[in-house]
């Protein structure tokens, strides 16, 4: 019987990577193949606390960043060799795995916000990290394969990374198409009720943590130019960023109606309530909340960052757009002026071609294919770049 590790700080719904893990963890299951788990509690970090908001919350980052990728990776090796019949996937950190995904390149994240060599040198945790992946990437012994989740990502890697000696697939990452799907009418009057909404408000949604990085700013600057019914909910950030990075100030300025509901595991109450789904990212690795609000029927207009490009489709349902306040107020208007059954029928089924059970089987190709001596990505099929 097949055996998988996954090793990853945590695994679990509504913790960004480790969501990732929980859903592979879950299809995998479904399919009798026994998953274990290689986390922070294995690596001796169960000590650390998790990080917060404020200077408290990035030093305990820092922590769990620096533990995973040092004690992490001796421990998580020293296991490895003991148990020689594991399949191993490694998603954060470590440098250690069969696999390692990657899923961000901070490099790339610094570039595309602009002011790279100021963001990077005031960032002790980004020169840490970018130093660990030059050596992940450059020794062909650290992983056998790394899988990139959209194809330019693949092209970046390669970019801030010219020395990478380990083979490449693209894998995308899935969506719960069970649990994330179109509310009910009475659900979604529900949800907008819930949330004090007219019947003609119109609800634009944000979901992030980082609101600089993701866009919120430019949002509220794109949402000054539609009419008064258009309400701004953003869904993420601890009580620091809302207090100081929200922007909150400048909606007021500009008349813009934004609401914060902070940080939850599950956005589907909001969802269900919103007319459009705005992620206007300088970058985005992959950027899975445009799947689960694909899969919601709700259309989504967001810049051409991470699966954007593969599953947005213009005027169908969503808009992929610049990152000017004009071009986002554009392509908002415009979703929001398309017929909303026939734009969640559309929206719906670009979500169900990336569901969580074919990517997991994906997986298991690729692992099932190292498990019998075949390195090559091609020789595998698992979507060779």
């Amino acid at each position: 019987m097949t055996t998988i590790v996954q090793i990853t700080p945590e695994i679990g719904p509504g913790t960004g990577v480790g969501a990732v893990a929980h859903h592979l963890e879950q299809e995998w299951q479904r399919l009798g193949v026994d998953v274990r788990r290689f986390t922070l509690a294995e690596a001796g970090g169960a000590w650390l606390p998790a990080p917060r908001g404020g200077i408290g919350g990035r030093l305990a980052l820092i922590g769990r960043v620096v533990w995973f990728s040092t004690v992490g990776t001796r421990r998580a090796r020293s296991h490895l060799r003991r148990h020689p019949e594991l399949l191993s996937i490694c998603h954060n950190d470590a440098l250690a795995g069969d696999v390692y995904v990657n899923h961000g390149i901070v490099q790339a994240a610094m570039k595309a916000r602009g002011h790279y060599r100021l963001r990077m040198a005031r960032n002790p945790l980004h020169l840490f990290t970018t130093t660990r992946d030059r050596l992940r990437y450059s020794r062909p012994a650290t992983h056998r394969v790394v899988v990139n989740l959209v194809s330019d990502e693949e092209l970046l890697l390669r970019r801030f990374y010219p020395g990478l000696a380990i083979p490449t697939v693209v894998i995308g990452n899935g969506v719960d198409i069970e649990r994330f799907r179109p509310p009910s009418p009475a659900e979604r009057d529900a949800a907008r009720g819930r949330l004090g909404l007219g019947t003609d408000d119109q609800m634009v949604l944000f979901i992030g943590n980082e609101f600089g990085r993701k866009g919120l700013p430019l949002l509220v600057d794109a949402v000054a130019r539609l009419g008064p019914q258009v309400h701004v909910v953003v869904v993420g950030g601890t009580p620091e960023m809302i207090a100081s990075e929200s922007g909150s100030e400048a909606a007021e300025a500009l008349g813009v109606r934004l609401h914060f509901a902070g940080a939850h595991p599950d956005p589907r109450p909001w969802l269900h309530a919103a007319e459009a789904v705005a992620m206007p990212s300088a970058y985005e690795s992959y950027g899975l909340v445009v799947l689960e609000a694909l899969a919601c029927g709700v259309p989504v207009v967001a810049t051409a960052t991470g699966c954007v490009p593969d599953v947005v489709t213009d005027g169908v349902n969503g808009a992929v757009v610049s990152a000017t306040p004009d071009d986002l107020a554009r392509g908002l208007a415009q979703v929001l002026a398309l017929d909303p059954a026939t734009t969640a029928a559309a929206a719906r089924e670009s979500a169900e071609q990336h569901s969580w059970a074919s990517v997991a089987r994906r997986y298991l190709d690729l692992l099932t294919g190292l498990s019998q001596g075949d390195a090559s990505p091609a020789g595998i099929g698992g979507g060779a770049t």
